[in-house]
């Protein structure tokens, strides 16, 4: 160990841990600290645990971080970074690791000198983790020994205790999440996986692996992946982009620390109409954008503005080219590393720091401005398609501009087609995107007419993922959608930009047959609310039906069945096993219904499942939504391949 790791060491002490207040709300609200109680708030306290190592391997201590999944749905973490201090705590009176996994805002990360920037929920996490835990079990490894302590609730079972020695540095926390608190008790793999991956490109040159141990194989090995990038953001947009055609070969790469704040982004263009950024503050996904993703932005126009014009490109436009035309099939990860940010919006996640604004704007300024001269051939096919897309924007005005005149709010009537409701309180209503007329028509009979309307689609909706905005706004169901949701797009400054401040229902349900023509209109419908209304998925608003598949008769017990095992179970129940003494009836179509059985299985909120859509990665979705909707069959082949297991259906 050199002096300079001694010295660092050493300083990284009790009294580097500084206490702010305690622990006693976090089992009584839960959701204030972690979001919520469900599979969002459980998956957060991996995330808080692996947040710790992350700030120990962004501080330069940690190269390796493991998380398993054990079989009881225990999370463990271990990493090699310095290990927590366990020295007594001068002004708390015991163990600096009880004071950080007991006391709320207590960590290295209130002491500048432990950590430059940190990610989590600034020393909430680790101790909430334990105050949401029935048991937390924590193994620190430091100065050649081997600390413990268990908790149960929070509490310490028993004071930090040694217990043996190790020649190596590290902590390692194995916690269960308390079944009487959180509403969803079993760990999901690729949630799980989908994040660690971000962060292993978010800080490359770090190791993490993911093991699931519920599931041993054949050979008594384990599901387990390994994450690992060498080029950081750079390898992040090609997995992005992985299933999208290029329009040019290279990513753009901007890394630099020069305004002391570390700045890194990567950027691509591909042939597809959207743009797909996704922005991060200290690893955290700032979805509400920021400052950083303003000096991005600014510094993007202007510079290819400027190289446009200086190099004639734009001579022979005859209208003005706005920002979104220097946006549109952009594919961009923006990660800043700031040592105090100001977080604001609904969800606190907009960074606020204008000094940030500054930094991102020079650093794209200066590195792309070189990049378009050094590359005159690719700065040719970007400008090429920002004036493709500028265009476009002006065809689309017309067709814009079309459902506004047609949206109830601007004096035009709905849709034909929608049967609407008679409350007119939107956190009261909902309105079901039923598949086609006949089972339309259906829902419509069944329905309560006090607060559900129904809007029948025919056939299958556009495919988004392959179409221009004009193209987009030029059908007529998606012109049905917008205006029966009553919703309108396009402002001065933004021609994509969706006000949604006068929606008339709340809950948005995509209802369609159980059969692979219906999963295929159900993907269609969502890929359409992603790619252009991807704020009513964040607040909520969208969940997909789930009608029976199956209604399984034995004399004269009768009982619908969503899944396999719930039809195995009826005739074990009561055919002892036997099928074929069982009447089933296959529901292919929601038609085959009629109104009550459709009201009494899927539509009455009493009884029904809803299943909420909502986004627990957005670059993972990214990803997936482009695969399967995309031109590219191969990794869409591949995804099906894969899952094919998850994705069986009954003949």
């Amino acid at each position: 160990m050199s002096e300079v790791e001694k010295k660092s060491q050493q300083e990284y002490s009790a009294s580097s841990i500084q206490v702010l207040e305690g622990l006693e709300a976090v089992r009584k609200r839960p959701a204030m600290y972690i979001g919520d109680i469900g599979v969002k708030g459980l998956h957060h306290l991996v995330y808080e645990v692996v947040d710790n190592s992350i700030d120990e391997a962004m501080a330069g201590y940690c190269k390796n971080i493991s998380v398993f999944i054990n079989e009881d749905n225990s999370i463990t973490v271990a990493d090699d970074g310095r290990g927590i201090p366990v020295d007594m705590h001068e002004k708390e009176g015991k163990s600096a690791l009880e004071v950080v996994m007991t006391v709320l805002h207590a960590g290295g990360k209130f002491d500048k000198g432990s950590y430059k920037v940190s990610g989590g929920l600034h020393g909430v996490g680790v101790s909430c983790v334990n105050a949401l835990s029935s048991l937390l079990h924590v193994e620190v490894r430091l100065n050649g020994k081997l600390y413990m302590q268990e908790y149960s609730c929070g509490f310490p079972k028993a004071p930090v205790a040694e217990i043996g020695t190790s020649t190596e540095n590290g902590t390692t926390v194995t916690f269960l999440p308390d079944s009487s608190i959180f509403i969803e008790s079993v760990y999901k793999y690729d949630i799980l996986a989908a994040r660690l991956r971000e962060l292993a490109y978010l800080n490359a040159g770090i190791k993490i692996s993911l093991t699931d141990k519920r599931f041993p194989n054949e050979d008594g090995t384990f599901k387990c992946e390994h994450f690992f990038s060498t080029r950081g953001l750079s390898e992040f947009v090609e997995f992005i982009d992985s299933a999208r055609e290029k329009l040019i070969e290279q990513v753009i790469h901007i890394n630099t620390d020069k305004f002391g704040t570390p700045v890194e982004i990567a950027m691509t263009y591909n042939t597809t109409f959207n743009e797909n950024l996704y922005s991060y503050v200290n690893n955290i996904n700032t979805i509400e954008g920021g400052t950083h993703v303003a000096g991005f932005r600014r510094a993007l126009t202007r510079t290819l503005k400027k190289y446009a014009e200086d190099n004639k490109f734009l001579d022979k436009i005859k209208f003005e080219i706005n920002g979104d035309d220097f946006r549109e099939g952009l594919t961009a990860v923006i990660s800043v590393k700031v040592a105090e940010p100001q977080f604001e919006g609904q969800t606190k996640t907009k960074l606020g720091n204008n000094e940030t604004m500054g930094y991102v704007d020079q650093a794209v300024g200066e590195v792309l401005g070189n990049y378009l001269e050094e590359h005159p051939k690719e700065a040719k096919i970007i400008v090429e398609k920002v004036i493709l897309a500028a265009t476009a924007r002006h065809a689309a005005r017309k067709a814009r501009e079309m459902v506004q005149r047609k949206s109830p709010l601007s004096g035009g009537g709905l849709p034909g087609k929608l049967a609407d409701c008679s409350d007119k309180d939107p956190t009261k209503c909902e309105v079901f995107l039923v598949e086609g007329d006949s089972a339309g028509g259906t829902a419509k009979q069944g329905r309560n007419r006090a607060f559900q309307a129904i809007l029948p689609l025919r056939g299958k909706i556009l495919n988004v993922e392959k179409a221009m905005q004009h193209k987009v706004l030029e059908s007529e169901e998606i012109r049905n959608i917008y205006t029966a949701l009553g919703v309108t797009i396009g402002t001065e400054e933004d021609s994509k930009a969706l006000n949604d401040s006068k929606i008339r229902y709340h809950k948005i349900i995509i209802m369609t047959d159980a059969d692979v023509d219906g999963s295929h209109i159900a993907t269609l419908i969502m890929t359409f609310f992603f790619r252009h209304m991807k704020d009513l998925i964040e607040k909520g608003y969208l969940y997909i039906a789930t009608p029976p598949l199956y209604l399984c008769k034995k004399g004269k017990i009768e009982e619908y069945c969503w899944t396999e095992n719930q039809r195995a179970l009826f005739t074990e129940k009561y055919a002892g096993g036997n099928e074929g003494s069982v009447h089933i009836q296959r529901y292919k179509g929601l038609g085959e219904m009629n109104a009550e059985q459709l009201w009494s299985t899927t539509m009455n909120p009493e009884h029904r499942t809803l299943r909420q859509v909502t986004i627990e990665n957005g670059a993972e979705a990214d990803h997936i939504f482009s695969m399967l909707m995309g031109d590219d069959v191969a990794p869409r082949r591949q995804f099906i391949e894969d899952n094919a297991t998850y994705a069986k259906i009954d003949a």
